[in-house]
């Protein structure tokens, strides 16, 4: 187990350098200008789901100790989009961000502050020193406790300055929408829009600019009731329940109300709003709803069967689409990297793709790993499309066969042994906890377009060499192609099948210059055999339509490929000692309850970069062997760690859940140094 002291040796902080700051009023910033205060750099990019739970963790604080405590985004981004300064300007708007963010896009304050992963967080004291350094989300306990230290400490010392910091409130917008998400098509000709920045639903006339209502009050929150007083939290996802199930659980609509960690029920009627799964909590690993990842730990992708979803807690959620073939809503839950089904007649919700891992494996959707599904859409064969956007992929699942259809269907083997197998698997079937998952057991998951983590751009042509750039929405057209809102590249794409059926399928470009496209409405005219699609642009905050060719063909582009460019580590080949610092914060222990409490990932791209030491366990350090002949590649580290409050007396502790993935870029270099070292928390 690695041990560390809860506070690093006394080092000056580095100056903060960058293109230019945001919330300021135009100033820049210095340290100097901040001695006196606490300091807590959060090195985010506004892609990264997990930046944006840790935006939320901070709200609180931020809010309770203003008076000492001066946040500092500094953005560095991972995609080329992220980079552009009106793009991250739209960014800090969108997600309400309420500090001084630095514009880092040559990562030089990245760089300069070692951070190797998206979020890091670093707090600096009133006397400009460095005193933690943390990688990833869930640190919100361990960062309070250690404000709250610091305030005792330096007040005490009268090296703390108190009064108001250097953030400027940007001057507010109006608009009928403000950062919309997704949009659906109402039975009456209306549309329903997720108005994610003022967390809302607006309903438009099918001009798609008129407001006929609104549904929400405008406030961020967490409430049920009618239209005027419910209250959502960055709502992104919809879809239309069908007739017979809304009638029987008595709303039309579902949505996918993603910083809440909820799915609300909408009864169009009377605009009436219902939380129907979700605590409004965030989702920990190790909740008994989901697939443990600790060695050692049992299997609890079923325990006890599907829950109550209004028990379960949920992350993220960022779109549902409804699955008549299985009877559920699948759900993209972004937060950790899964699909979920949600059976809104039973009121029960499970897990059923995805190992919480971030990344591009396909097959088997117990092994399958996500990477923030952000987009859902029904194919007319069953098959549903999803916009996998951290790996910038086309990606779909295919629900298959439910188990006991399966076992009914399935011919026995010849002879009495084939025919006593076929029975138990049967028997097996018909006698497994019911649930949502299984409706899904016999799913396949696949990719059209993608890569992986670091690999995007906008190149048309082969499915299997095209690449996009952070997609978020996608819809089916009428003929089984798939389009794709194509965030980062502002465009909307098309992925047609081969004609004959055989190899990747062809991409291409239907449309360029939009303003982060995030969703697709698909309108087929019937009488003139025409097809218009209805765009959610999201930074431009309005619906554009864009009518197709009756050929539905695009123009074939290639702008060129790109990959995430961040600083290169140096190793040495051979032996290589990995350490992940972890020490759980002052009053808390590691938390062995249910098993052990920390785990430890690696792998690599090339895999061949590492002859050993990859694969899973226990502890947080472990002896990795570098290929000498593999010249460079990325190391991918998953850390987590689990601690709760150490006092006795505590009948209920507070436990908290501190994980991380890193994608460290590496050179192979002879006499280079023997050892990485990755803080999670020191």
């Amino acid at each position: 187990m690695t041990t560390s002291s809860t506070r690093l040796p006394k080092v000056r902080a580095s100056e903060l350098v960058g293109r230019g700051w945001l919330n300021t009023g135009g100033q820049d910033v210095a340290l100097a200008d901040l001695r006196g205060k606490i300091v807590l750099l959060d090195f985010w990019t506004f892609c990264c789901i997990n930046c944006l739970h840790v935006l939320d963790e901070l709200r609180a604080l931020e809010e309770q100790y203003r008076d000492v405590l001066v946040i500092v985004g500094v953005h560095s981004p991972k995609f080329v989009h992220e980079a552009d300064p009106v793009a991250l300007a739209a960014a800090v708007e969108r997600y309400e961000v309420h500090h001084p963010v630095l514009d880092d896009p040559e990562l030089v304050t990245w760089s300069a502050y070692t951070a190797r992963a998206w979020p890091t967080l670093v707090v600096i004291d009133p006397e400009g020193y460095i005193v933690a350094q943390m990688a990833g989300e869930g640190h919100q306990s361990n960062v309070e406790r250690l404000v709250r230290d610091l305030v005792a400490e330096h007040d005490a010392k009268g090296t703390l300055h108190r009064g108001g910091g250097p953030y400027v409130p940007p001057e507010p917008t109006a608009g009928t929408l403000r950062f919309p998400a997704k949009a659906v098509a109402l039975p009456g000709g209306t549309l329903l829009v997720a108005d994610a920045g003022h967390h809302s639903l607006a309903e438009l006339a099918a001009d798609g600019e008129t407001l006929v209502r609104r549904i929400g009050s405008g406030e961020r929150g967490l409430v049920d009731g009618g239209p005027d007083e419910a209250r959502f939290s960055e709502p992104n996802g919809l879809t239309l329940l069908p007739d017979d199930v809304a009638a029987e659980v008595g709303y039309d609509v579902l949505v996918a109300d993603t910083v809440n960690h909820a799915l609300r029920g909408v009864r169009l009627a009377d605009g009436a709003v219902t939380t129907v799964a979700g605590t409004g909590e965030q989702y920990l690993v190790g909740e008994p709803t989901v697939p443990s990842p600790l060695p050692g730990r049992t299997d609890l992708w079923r325990a006890g069967g599907a829950r109550a979803a209004t028990s379960v807690p949920l992350s993220s959620p960022w779109d549902v689409v409804w699955s008549p073939q299985t009877g559920t809503a699948l759900v993209a839950m972004a937060g950790n990297h899964q699909l979920w089904a949600f059976d809104p007649r039973d009121g029960v919700v499970e897990p059923v793709a995805g190992t919480m891992n971030e990344g591009l494996t396909d097959g088997d959707p117990r092994e399958a790993w996500f990477a923030q599904t952000s987009g859902t859409a029904l194919a007319a064969d069953g098959r549903v499309w999803l916009a996998d956007s951290e790996v910038s992929a086309l990606r779909w699942i295919d629900p298959g066969t439910p188990a006991v259809a399966a076992a009914e269907a399935a011919p026995a083997a010849g002879g009495f042994a084939g025919r006593v197998g076929a029975g138990a698997a049967l028997a097996a079937a018909r006698t497994a906890p019911t649930g949502p998952a299984d409706a899904w057991s016999g799913a396949v998951v696949g990719t059209a377009v993608g890569a992986g983590l670091f690999d995007f751009g906008h190149r048309d042509g082969a499915a299997d060499q095209a690449l996009l750039q952070h997609p978020l929405g996608v819809a089916v057209l009428p003929d089984g192609s798939v389009v794709v809102a194509d965030t980062y590249n502002g465009a909307v794409r098309r992925w047609a099948p081969a004609a004959d059926g055989d190899g990747p399928g062809e991409v291409s470009t239907l449309a360029t210059g939009l303003a982060e496209p995030s969703g697709i409405v698909v309108q087929a005219d019937a009488e003139a055999g025409g097809v218009t699609l209805l765009v959610v642009e999201s930074a431009a905050h309005r619906l554009t339509r864009i009518a197709l060719p009756a050929t539905l063909a695009g123009e074939v582009l290639d702008a060129g490929a790109h990959r995430t460019q961040r600083p290169v580590t140096d190793i040495a080949p051979g032996e290589l000692a990995l350490d992940v610092v972890f020490t759980p914060a002052a009053g808390q222990k590691y938390d062995d309850r249910f098993g052990p409490s920390t785990m430890l990932r690696v792998s690599a791209t090339p895999a061949e970069l590492l002859l050993d030491g990859a694969g899973d366990d226990v502890p947080l350090t472990r002896t990795l062997r570098i290929n000498p002949e593999v010249a460079e590649g990325v190391l991918h580290v998953t850390a987590r760690a689990a601690s709760c409050d150490a006092d006795p007396a505590i009948e209920f502790p507070a436990c908290h859940l501190n994980s991380q993935d890193w994608g460290v870029p590496v050179r192979v270099t002879a006499g280079a140094p023997a050892e990485l070292s990755l803080p999670l928390h020191g």
